[in-house]
């Protein structure tokens, strides 16, 4: 299944919070890079963000996101604005 125009117009307005937020179309799914670099994506109208040791601390759940890919957390709370902000920061802050 594929992700949605609408769910990926929904979730940008939600990152809208943040600057540097850029989308990019990847086989019916979205990739989601914070200051250039792959932080997460939208999979089957699904949020996901890449593991770490931080943002472990949200206690999101582990999806794999397509066959044979890496885990990644399912980020639900996606109407709260300041904490998706926190989520894309610590993650992004620490794949470094």
């Amino acid at each position: 299944m594929s992700s949605t125009k609408d769910y990926k117009d929904y979730i940008l307005e939600q990152l809208s919070i943040l600057d540097n937020i850029t989308c990019r179309p990847m086989m019916g799914e979205y990739i989601l890079y914070y200051n250039d670099t792959i932080f997460g994506g939208i999979y089957d109208d699904r949020l996901l963000v890449k593991r770490n040791e931080v943002n472990k601390k949200y206690n999101m759940s582990e999806v794999i996101p397509y066959p044979e890919a890496k885990p990644m957390y399912l980020v639900e709370e996606i109407d709260n604005q300041d904490l998706l902000k926190e989520i894309v920061l610590d993650t992004y802050n620490n794949l470094k």
